[in-house]
């Protein structure tokens, strides 16, 4: 089964297109690592995934749906959360956001929303932070909120746009380990720029740089010798 079917895809800022005739499927429980040079139309892909962005041309399907239809089966980890630093916003609080597309009609956190965030934090390591306020966190353990707030929604498919960028070596041993738990129990697409981590983990690779070209976690570790962002070899004919 497909959790995800990209046909023709094309995007363009202004007339100048960053993704051309992009094609790929990604089976379910599936663990993707998208990579490519800055500017190359990583991250906007994963906003065109999660409907952020309308394509110019092509065609997307999550769970055989629009992606802005399937917004409830997608849990989505930004690269940055922008927040009042200054604002005493809790890590529960942040974890509830997961929860509002089950918010009842009363408008009130239920008991189960509580019993769910709790058990997303305990899955990311964070139980014990509930009450601490997410501005002290450092940047391995507010990821690792984030992941719990995309947990909370109850997703099928992970989204997630570099998780482990600006972390340190130990948060990012303990990020791979977490995605890694998840896999087969969750579909996962990350863009990352840490490829010599994520040949580890990951079932497949996109590279990303205005077209798409899939490998294997073997063929880009064979190709990262020799400069990583270009197409693959053509085979000579003799």
């Amino acid at each position: 089964m497909n959790v995800i079917e990209v046909e023709h895809l094309s995007f363009a800022y202004n007339g100048v297109y960053v993704l051309d005739d992009i094609n790929f499927c990604v089976k379910k429980g599936h663990f993707i690592g998208i990579f490519g040079p800055n500017g190359g139309g990583k991250s906007t892909l994963l906003s065109l995934l999660m409907g952020f962005l309308k394509p110019n041309k092509g065609r997307i399907r999550i769970f055989d749906l629009p992606p802005q239809q399937a917004r409830d089966k997608v849990g989505w980890v930004p690269q940055n959360f922008h927040f009042d630093r200054h604002f005493p916003i809790s890590v529960e609080e942040v974890v509830l956001g997961g929860r509002l597309a089950h918010l009842s009609w009363s408008g009130r956190f239920a008991k189960e929303d509580h019993k769910v965030i709790e058990e997303s934090l305990e899955r990311v390591g964070m139980r014990r932070y509930l009450k601490v306020p997410f501005a002290t966190l450092s940047g391995g353990q507010a990821q690792r909120v984030l992941i719990a707030r995309a947990l909370a929604s109850s997703p099928s498919l992970l989204l997630l746009d570099e998780p482990t960028a600006s972390v340190d070596y130990a948060a990012q041993t303990e990020i791979y380990k977490l995605l890694s738990s998840l896999k087969g129990e969750k579909t996962i697409v990350m863009v990352t720029h840490d490829l010599n981590s994520a040949v580890e983990h990951v079932d497949s690779l996109f590279c990303i740089q205005k077209n798409l070209i899939h490998m294997s976690p073997e063929k880009v570790c064979e190709h990262f010798a020799l400069g990583l962002y270009h197409a693959p070899l053509k085979t000579r004919k003799t």
